[in-house]
């Protein structure tokens, strides 16, 4: 290693090629990186689709719910399965572990799901896929005056085409419509007057409106393709369809019997831009796409498509890369601001040029990081410029130590060369011990299971490359800049007034460097060495005074005092407000109320843009929307970007909440502020096969989160179903020749419908339908009066044959690994109130009492609990995995057990400052402070390396061991005063943000800053202090054995090993 140093020290062009590489290749490597609002992320869950119309859950849950489950049980590299069965249909999601190739699962998935012996009749193919990560890039909405639906939906699909024709854009995805069918409409009593039943409408229309080819006639001259050509596409084409030719020779055509019409389906499924009907396109970006280019090209579109029609417009609803622009401008600000101030500290504590040389390690290390960075999957996202912000102060930590080594070598009298050299190699060892134990503490991201692990292992390749590179330059490039620099250079007083120019600036600055001298020698010799002194000679009153810090810190967190969530709260630019309806309401009751919620929205928006800066609207747009179903509807308010915004999208979604007040009859209103990471804050899921016990924990549950003042929006998922009319046969059907099965067959016909045929026109799916008008099937009467077809031909009303009784069904069955969930939710009233409290009081108060009445119940925690459970689970794996690298690492720099030891035992003691640190900026302690905290230990270790190295050098070269340790915390202290000093430099400007979007980050900075400032504390004077406490044990421990007095410098490893290296030569 020493002759790899000395040849890039001896010939700078070496060391000025390396440089001139890394800006090529880390350019180009910058510019082939792409943006994202959040680390881009793998897949790990597969969704099996499941479409049968017209059948209740019930038909789902058991005719393939449970079948595929069964299927699934046991799978290897499945963590679990959920599902869902509701009407018409269900999906089942099967979530993988981490670490097992997604596309090799879904072919597992497909064999199992293929294994199943047989499906219900009627039930369409199942659709087996993985769940692509898609992030939302851009929404439009199209709408215009006067225009029709089925015309917006048509301009939807061109525009839909016409950005498919761009590079880079896949995912687009057009709605604000119901599916388009035809409708054959049968009248009853032309059914009765032509003798026809359902069946035969439906096979003449199956039979008679096709495409097909009947084979080839092959000629000596040429070939014939024989073909039947009777496609109709629209309804009005149907009408003369023949249904019946008679022997007499008459003919009964549709019309007759039917009225035959294109319409959009009867499920409800519009909808609404700021009042007006519109068809909405969302854009989203697969992993392979960029999103800020394929905002640009869209908002491009948007512009020509405006200027070139008038009657139709095409509104932006979000845009999401005007926030990543944001975030990314004000990270970028916060990383200028933060490298200003550590030039700025360098220069007022360092030789001007020592600073400039340390300072242009920064862009070298950055650069070399985007060499690299495209092949580990980084984008330039929110996450990994924290992490650039992170290691700016990191990344001047070797070149200052390094760089003041190389000083004092040169102050000894050795030439600039052999100053660089020796300098350099002094402190080889603890530099990459420093920089290998920071290494590790952030790689301990990169095996965090949960969304946590995959967001913040992008902080950690960046962190851990920056750093990898910035090696490189520590060692060869700075030594060699700082050997040619006039850094180094003895000048006499003329040679000194004669300067011009640059070095007339540099000689200028040296007199700053006067003064931060002056000020470094102040705080060592008459602060900093008389608190050394003290607390070496009163060894037990120092450590009692940490010790007491410590337990009032804990004290103070236990008790609330210092607040604690897991997940932060993100800032969000979107009110999401969502209606649900009791299932089988009228579609007419559920708009207008979704109109009354919408109404309340713009009535805040007045009040809150009285109070706006610059009166500006805080309401941006509202999108609402109606279905589908008949008993769903749901508003998006968006807001004004966060960075314009005075106020807090939690604000302004409680002064919604309390403006629309109580609403009666509805099954579920709630209002959110997109602001939960990891999932719902509070959500319990009940779990049995007893539906009633089921039900009856699921309602004692949600009254005891009702009560519970801290808690808002309770819902769960186990709404009242439609209204069901259950059917009975009298005994006089079954005298008629008639079963269940073919009444049931026949209603559904008449009421559901009977899909005659389906087919491609352009890019819908028409589906064909044969069923009853909608004014015959409007009422329960309508069900008597249906006339029955009996196997003797004969025609008997249905309320002859038939009874039936009117109860509630379900409106969807949910399953958790194969038994019936109910889960119930919360949000938190207050969104800087503490999730884990209220957990906690549920686990331990309410969930023992309900589970204790119910024996066939059980319960599983879910939304953030989850996530946080399976990142502590991972954690308590990795996190010690990890510590005792860290010592291996530091074990091997010193040869000694209790140094490393004690440098590990620091760690603890930084929460002291961390946690005062938090209440200061009154944010509560989450996982990203405890992230923090991680990332910390890494640059802690780093400190004491340094002072510990020195330590053992003066021992080494003679000194008494208290002498030794109080020489070395003086050498030392310049060095990790400002190492310490950069490093929160670095992250200052992020921790005095005030905006709204660097709050979600803010926690791991508080984390780093104030465990940075204790950090020094701690190196300065509890490492030496623990360190004199080992050495009397240890002295102790011997006179003990041996029954001699010994000098305390006989037992330290250093001494011992220069020792052995005596007795060796």
């Amino acid at each position: 290693m020493r002759k790899v140093i000395s040849y890039f020290i001896k010939y700078d062009v070496a060391v000025n090629v390396l440089i001139i590489a890394f800006a090529i290749f880390g350019v180009i490597g910058m510019l082939q990186l792409k943006s994202s609002f959040f680390p881009l992320q793998e897949s790990e869950i597969i969704s099996i689709s499941v479409a049968y119309p017209g059948a209740a859950p019930e038909e789902i849950e058991e005719g393939v719910v449970l079948k595929i489950e069964d299927n699934l049980k046991g799978l290897i590299g499945v963590e679990r399965v959920t599902s869902t069965s509701r009407e018409n249909g269900g999906s089942i999601t099967v979530e993988i572990e981490s670490g097992e190739d997604i596309d090799d699962m879904v072919a597992e998935v497909k064999n199992a799901v293929d294994r199943v012996p047989n499906f219900p009749t009627g039930m369409e193919p199942l659709v087996v896929a993985k769940q692509e990560r898609i992030r939302q890039t851009i929404d439009f909405a199209i709408s215009g005056d006067n225009i029709e639906l089925a015309s917006l939906k048509q301009i939807g699909r061109q525009i839909e085409n016409d950005l498919r024709a761009m590079e880079g854009i896949s995912q687009i995805s057009v709605s604000g419509y119901p599916e388009e069918e035809i409708e054959i409409s049968v009248r009853e009593n032309d059914l009765l007057a032509y003798n026809l039943s359902f069946s035969e409408v439906a096979a003449a229309v199956a039979e008679a409106n096709i495409l097909t080819t009947g084979g080839n006639i092959k000629t000596e001259a040429e070939d014939y393709l024989i073909r039947a050509n009777n496609r109709s596409y629209y309804g009005t084409e149907l009408n003369n369809l023949v249904v019946r030719a008679n022997a007499n020779g008459t003919v009964v055509r549709l019309q007759d019997v039917a009225t035959v019409r294109d319409r959009f389906s009867e499920t409800p499924n519009a909808s609404y831009f700021n009042g007006n009907v519109a068809v909405n396109v969302e854009i989203t970006n697969t992993n392979s796409e960029d999103l800020i280019s394929t905002a640009e090209q869209v908002n491009a579109y948007i512009d020509t498509f405006n200027q070139k029609y008038t009657g139709v417009k095409i509104d932006v609803v979000s845009d999401s890369s005007i926030r990543l622009n944001d975030r990314t401008n004000l990270l970028l600000e916060n990383g200028a601001v933060g490298i200003i101030l550590v030039l700025l500290f360098l220069s007022l504590f360092l030789n001007t040029r020592l600073a400039f040389w340390v300072a242009f390690g920064l862009p070298i290390s950055f650069l070399g990081m985007f060499i690299f960075a495209a092949n580990f999957g980084v984008t330039i996202n929110v996450l990994s410029l924290f992490g650039m912000i992170i290691v700016i102060g990191i990344l001047v930590d070797d070149g200052i130590v390094i760089s003041e080594n190389i000083y004092q070598h040169y102050e000894k009298g050795k030439t600039p060369i052999k100053a660089a050299i020796d300098g350099t190699m002094e402190v080889l060892p603890p530099i990459i011990s420093a920089i290998l134990t920071t290494v590790l503490a952030f790689s301990t991201f990169l095996f965090l299971d949960g969304r946590i692990g995959d967001f913040f292992s992008e902080v950690s390749v960046v962190v851990m490359l920056t750093l990898a590179v910035s090696l490189i330059e520590a060692l060869i490039i700075l030594p060699a800049h700082i050997a040619h620099s006039k850094a180094l250079v003895r000048e006499s007083e003329e040679e000194r007034k004669n300067k011009k120019g640059i070095a007339k600036v540099f000689q200028k600055l040296r007199v700053i460097n006067k003064y931060g001298d002056k000020f470094m020698r102040y705080c060592r010799d008459n602060l900093y060495s008389p608190v050394l002194r003290f607390s070496l000679n009163q060894r037990f009153v120092t450590l009692a005074i940490l010790l007491g810090l410590m337990i009032l810190t804990v004290g103070s967190f236990m008790g609330g005092v210092v607040r604690a969530s897991f997940f932060p709260s993100i800032a969000s630019d979107r009110v999401s407000i969502d209606l649900l309806m009791p299932e089988g309401t009228n579609p007419k009751l559920t708009d207008s109320i979704i109109s009354v919620v919408e109404a309340a929205a713009w009535r805040v928006n007045e009040d809150f843009t009285k109070k706006q800066t610059g009166n500006k609207q805080v309401v941006e747009n509202i999108i609402k929307r109606v279905g589908p179903g008949n008993n769903k509807a749901s508003l998006n308010v968006n807001l004004l970007p966060g960075e314009e915004r005075d106020f807090g999208s939690p604000e302004i979604t409680n002064a919604i909440r309390d403006e629309v007040g109580g609403v009666y009859g509805v099954e579920r209103l709630t209002f959110g502020s997109g602001g939960n990471f990891g999932g719902s804050p509070v959500s319990v899921s009940l779990l049995g096969n007893n539906t009633e016990e089921l039900k009856a924990a699921k309602t004692e549950l949600k009254v005891a989160l009702e009560n519970n003042s801290l808690l808002a929006d309770v819902t769960d998922s186990d709404p009242e179903g439609i209204k069901e009319i259950n059917i009975e046969l009298n005994e006089s059907a079954y005298a008629l020749g008639l079963n269940l099965r073919d009444v049931m067959a026949q209603v559904r016909a008449g009421f559901f419908g009977l899909q005659a045929q389906r087919f491609q026109r352009g890019q819908d799916e028409i589906r064909v339908w044969v069923r009853y008008d909608r004014s015959n099937r409007e009422s329960i009467s309508d069900l008597d009066e249906m006339r029955i077809v009996t196997p003797g031909g004969q025609r008997v009303p249905f309320g002859e044959i038939a009874t039936y009784s009117i109860e509630r069904g379900d409106e969807s069955i949910s399953h958790l690994n194969g038994l019936r969930e109910i889960q119930v939710n919360a949000d938190l009233d207050d969104p800087k109130g503490s999730a884990t409290e209220i957990m906690t009081d549920i686990r331990t108060n309410v969930m023992p009492e309900i589970l204790s009445k119910y024996p066939t119940v059980s319960v599983s925690y879910e939304g953030q609990n989850r996530e946080a459970g399976k990142l502590a689970d991972s954690a308590w794996t990795v996190v010690p995995i990890v510590l005792f690298l860290i010592y291996v690492v530091i074990a091997f720099t010193f040869r000694s057990y209790s140094q490393p030891l004690l440098l590990m035992i620091m760690i603890p003691f930084s929460f002291i400052a961390v946690a005062w640190g938090h209440w200061i900026h009154d944010f509560p302690i989450n996982i990203l402070s405890a992230l923090g905290i991680i990332a910390l230990i890494g640059i802690m270790v780093n400190d004491g390396l340094v002072l510990i190295g020195k330590f053992n050098t003066y021992l080494r070269e003679g000194m008494k061991f208290d002498e030794a340790l109080y020489q070395a915390g003086r050498s030392r202290f310049r060095a990790i005063f400002l190492t310490s000093l950069t490093t929160i430099a670095g992250i200052a400007p992020l921790l005095l943000e005030k905006s709204r979007q660097a709050q979600f980050l803010k926690p791991m900075a508080i984390s780093i800053a104030y465990g940075i400032g204790i950090a020094t504390v701690l190196t300065l004077i509890i490492l030496p202090v623990l360190l004199s406490v080992t050495n009397s044990t240890k002295a102790g421990a011997k006179w003990l054995v041996t029954g001699k007095d010994v000098q305390k410098e006989e037992v330290e490893r250093a001494i011992k090993e220069q020792k052995q290296e005596e007795h060796a030569a």
